[in-house]
């Protein structure tokens, strides 16, 4: 599994980092910037062919930006003069995100940067919550980029364990049929028309599903009106 630095503050962590043989690294410009500093991490990274994600938060962005700007403008720009600085050192092994809790301004940020640059994207909500409401937040930004055609990677940032976080992003590319890992499973709401007791039928076959790779398709039916599709 492919090793990431998430970097801040302390530019010498990244060079540390580097040293001890990380596949990649994610500096955020909102607290990473000073030229100095930025250039040794750079030249430090093309010697080992170590790629470098440009992170943008909403939540850090540089003291510099303008305030009369919208916050996916600023993120744009944060992200933007990053990469002038990087590749004004002769480094493109670039990746960027631009990650927000509000979904709309995301999107903006994405739609916006996507236009401009070549590289690849990584994207996601950031801070999204627990479960129960983070997992709606993350789908409604991320699937909308990706049916947009934006985004190379994702992440699903959840509060909770690591693991939930990897089954969410995995369901929400089985739906777009961009990925296929593992089973799909249809079910009934729980209707009046429901013959049998339709939750506790398709909870447990859910369980024991978790424990195929194969990508099938499972449906689990209340009555004879809706078909697996």
């Amino acid at each position: 599994i492919p090793i990431i630095a998430d970097i801040h503050f302390d530019y010498r962590l990244a060079l540390m980092a580097l040293e001890a043989g990380v596949d990649g690294l994610r500096l955020n410009p909102g607290n990473i910037s000073e030229p100095k500093r930025v250039r040794a991490i750079a030249q430090a990274a093309k010697e080992r062919n170590v790629p470098i994600r440009i992170g943008v938060n909403a939540g850090s962005l540089p003291k510099t930006a303008n305030p009369k700007l919208t916050i996916a403008q600023r993120m744009v720009d944060a992200a933007l003069e990053q990469i002038r600085l990087l590749e004004s050192l002769d480094f493109d092994l670039i990746k960027v995100s631009l990650k927000a809790f509000d979904v709309p301004t995301t999107i903006e940020a994405y739609q916006s940067i996507a236009e401009k640059i070549p590289y690849p994207l990584h994207i996601g909500i950031t801070e999204a919550g627990t479960p129960r409401t983070g997992i709606i937040r993350s789908v409604a930004g991320i699937s909308t980029l990706l049916y947009m055609g934006i985004g190379d990677t994702i992440r699903v940032s959840l509060t909770a364990h690591p693991r939930e976080e990897v089954i969410a992003g995995y369901e929400i590319l089985k739906s777009l049929n961009l990925r296929q890992h593992g089973p799909i499973l249809a079910s009934c709401p729980s209707c009046g028309r429901a013959e049998v007791d339709i939750v506790k039928l398709a909870e447990t076959v859910e369980e024991q599903l978790i424990k195929i790779n194969k990508p099938i398709k499972v449906a689990v039916m209340g009555c004879v009106v809706n078909g697996p599709g």
